[in-house]
């Protein structure tokens, strides 16, 4: 039976699978399913690409690593090669990272981006040759590096108000930068968001509370992220960058000044409308507001002038006699 050469059992989730014999027999049978490709890469090089469909192996449809290495197929006689099988799939990968926005705040960010490899040839040549990912984890951690440090890049660039307050336009700019960058690898990025974002308590509580002058509801709204965020970080059930905890709702909700305290108001004896205490006229039918006079004050005459004199005063104020 000729040598059959197949990715059998690919999950959703994998990226690439490595054929695990490297000896091809001359008419071996090549199986790409749909959504595949299938990369024969050898010295780290890749060479020759077949799409989905039965392929049988032989010089003609080896153009390329048969060009290079001079193999002519003889009677079963092997060749060494390793087969790459590489999904065409949309897949979803995690990331996270750890940047300082322009006044040195720590800044913590993650996300998903969701990717697919549109050139399997490049991607081989750059990813599974050049950084030795043989496996769907090891490119995932490769493409999540490669995510972290454009994401640093761009993020340091920020101050911490503007990293909170216009994180959609930082992830617009982030996404257009990486999708530039995965292109080089033959990757394309369908999608990225930032799904969480914070900073240590003492920057947070610098934004939230000593910058906005906030009111009670701005503090409780503050508190309550914190509360999110140390829920997330000490669930059992929480994955790649727990912790973090981005609420539009909380982060993004404009700070309100603290309202201020309300003038006593008294009503006007002729029309009854609230007047602000201490008015004279009332301001709806201009009425004289009654203002109570001053309480008499006790007097009692000088014994040398007979002036009065203000009880309590120890000298007439009018001729200088001491009081009694």
């Amino acid at each position: 039976m000729p040598q059959v050469i197949e990715w059998r059992g690919a999950g959703p989730d994998d990226i690439v699978w490595r054929y695990p014999v490297e000896e091809i027999t001359n008419a071996a049978q090549l199986v790409v399913h749909e959504y595949e490709t299938a990369v024969f890469l050898r010295d780290g090089k890749a060479y020759d690409v077949f799409p989905p469909g039965r392929h049988t192996l032989t010089t003609l449809n080896l153009p390329l690593i048969t060009s290079a290495y001079r193999i002519f197929f003889g009677g079963k006689t092997p060749f060494t090669a390793t087969v790459i099988y590489v999904s065409t799939k949309q897949f979803a990968g995690k990331w996270g990272a750890k940047a300082q926005t322009t006044e040195l705040a720590p800044l913590m960010v993650h996300g998903t981006a969701w990717l697919r490899i549109t050139d399997s040839n490049l991607f081989v040549n750059e990813v599974v040759g050049g950084q030795g990912a043989f496996s769907t984890p090891q490119v995932d951690d490769f493409i999540r590096g490669f995510i972290n440090e454009r994401v640093i890049d761009e993020m340091s660039k920020y101050d911490l108000q503007t990293a909170f307050t216009q994180l959609d336009k930082a992830s617009v700019t982030v996404k257009v930068n990486i999708n530039d960058a995965l292109k080089r690898i033959g990757t394309d990025l369908v999608d990225f968001k930032f799904e969480g974002i914070d900073t240590s308590d003492q920057f947070r509580d610098r934004l939230f509370w000593i910058k906005q002058k906030a009111a009670t509801s701005d503090v409780l709204r503050m508190e309550t992220a914190k509360d999110i965020g140390s829920s997330l970080g000490s669930s059992s059930g929480a994955g790649f960058g727990s912790g973090m905890v981005l609420i539009p709702q909380v982060m993004n909700a404009q700070m309100q000044p603290a309202p201020q305290p309300q003038a006593a108001l008294v009503a006007c004896p002729k029309c009854g409308n609230g007047v602000q205490q201490g008015a004279r006229f009332c301001p709806n039918c201009g009425a004289t507001m009654f203002v109570a006079p001053p309480p008499a004050q006790a007097m009692t005459p000088c014994p040398n002038c007979g002036k009065p004199v203000a009880a309590g005063t120890k000298f007439c104020p009018e001729c200088g006699q001491k009081m009694r």
